[in-house]
């Protein structure tokens, strides 16, 4: 018995060292074929297919050609509906009348532009960047460096169809974005192009115009304009009530929406010293333009997250001198470029939006935000500065809104 025990343990002993022998000499051999298998598996991954949709989420902007989500919904120019600054025929004239030599007489502004609205941003390049950018377009890191501004504005209009019908086919103007009663979003054009919507920072700024009738002194002589566009109606709510030229295809996106100021009181308020009142943004403009701003501080970190403020820390109510201007960064209001303008006016909520968007900021995007705030872009004067007219006249109604 004991003898059997001894040669079985010697039996299985042999057998043992020999598998281990064995695992010895397999495990390169292993080693070559997994490595092998990895490589072949690597190279069988399939390319994506040929022909494939790649579908969109509906809430991209286009910076440099490159998409970034906003959270909020946004049509670009390449979406049907969408408004496109890139053409040169007027988009709502009758076609025959539509091109740009039946246009070139009708509008001075057009004439003297060209059948161009939009520009290369050379005011903020180097010979050496121009030329670069001419021959291979904007590379996204160098925008980054050269837009420093995101420009504010109402649009006078009420809504942005009838902003892009009085930018582009009255005035041969532009701007990047529009933001319709509803929330929407409209991108007419990449954010890398010189727009023409706010005079000398037009090279170092992207913009807005926001569905708004706009603010009116007191006295003055459209004051009556907010009455006209705005009033209680049966649910003893306030409303925008669109005039009936602009009713009848307001473009609104949102079946049956009523806009809404976020307020139902008449907000009273000064820029420049001078006294307006207006009616506030919508709720869903509110919570897109958030979106948006944070969207923009984020990919275009030069954009401080941060509006123009006075000794004490609050909103300033003025424009910025010269120096002021050349050296602020950030979300600033149409008033602040030029003297000549309010918008967005005495209603808009200034810390509701910066507020907001630092909120949907990553704690890395605020920190590169503020690390760069303040360091603004050079201006070369000997090209110019792009500066053109901007908001388009108030568009009285044609009839009584009804």
């Amino acid at each position: 018995m004991m003898l059997s025990a001894l040669m079985r343990r010697a039996s299985h002993s042999r057998l043992t060292h020999d598998m281990r022998n064995r695992a010895c000499l397999l495990a390169p051999r292993c080693l070559i074929l997994l490595a092998l298998a990895f490589v072949v598996t690597g190279c069988a991954t399939k390319p994506p297919r040929v022909g494939l949709q790649v579908p969109r989420k509906g809430d991209e902007i286009m910076v440099a050609g490159q998409l970034f989500h906003t959270g909020a919904p946004v049509v670009l120019w390449t979406d049907p509906g969408g408004y496109d600054a890139y053409r040169t025929e007027r988009r709502f004239a009758p076609w025959d009348v539509a091109g740009y030599e039946s246009t070139k007489d009708q509008v001075a502004e057009i004439k003297k532009n060209g059948p161009s609205r939009y520009g290369v941003r050379e005011q903020v390049l180097t010979d050496e960047e121009l030329a670069r950018v001419r021959g291979g377009g904007w590379p996204l890191e160098l925008l980054q460096e050269k837009v420093d501004q995101f420009i504010l504005h109402y649009d006078v209009c009420g809504t942005s169809r009838q902003c892009f019908n009085i930018l582009h086919d009255h005035r041969g103007l532009s701007v990047q974005f529009m933001l319709d009663t509803d929330g929407t979003i409209y991108q007419t054009c990449d954010a890398k192009e010189r727009a023409w919507h706010a005079t000398i920072s037009n090279p170092r700024s992207v913009g807005i115009e926001i569905a708004n009738i706009g603010a009116y002194a007191p006295g003055s002589e459209h004051y009556e304009t907010l009455d006209q566009w705005y009033r209680v109606d049966d649910t003893g709510k306030l409303r925008m009530v669109l005039p009936t030229f602009l009713a009848k295809n307001s473009g609104i996106r949102t079946p049956n929406f009523v806009p809404r100021p976020i307020r139902s009181e008449r907000v009273e308020g000064q820029i420049h010293g001078q006294t307006y009142h207006q009616y506030d943004l919508t709720p869903q403009q509110y919570d897109s333009l958030i979106k948006l701003t944070a969207t923009l501080c984020t990919v275009l970190p030069r954009i401080t997250c941060d509006y123009p403020r006075g000794e004490d820390g609050k909103l300033l109510t003025t424009n910025l001198s010269k120096d002021q201007w050349e050296q602020t960064t950030g979300v600033l209001g149409h008033f602040h470029v030029q003297r000549n303008k309010q918008d967005p006016g005495p209603a808009f909520q200034w810390d509701r939006v910066i507020g907001g968007a630092r909120k949907l900021m990553s704690k890395e995007a605020l920190a590169k935000n503020n690390r760069l705030r303040g360091k603004a872009v050079a201006i070369r004067t000997d090209r110019g500065t792009g500066a053109r007219p901007t908001t388009p006249p108030v568009m009285q109604p044609t009839t009584n809104p009804g």
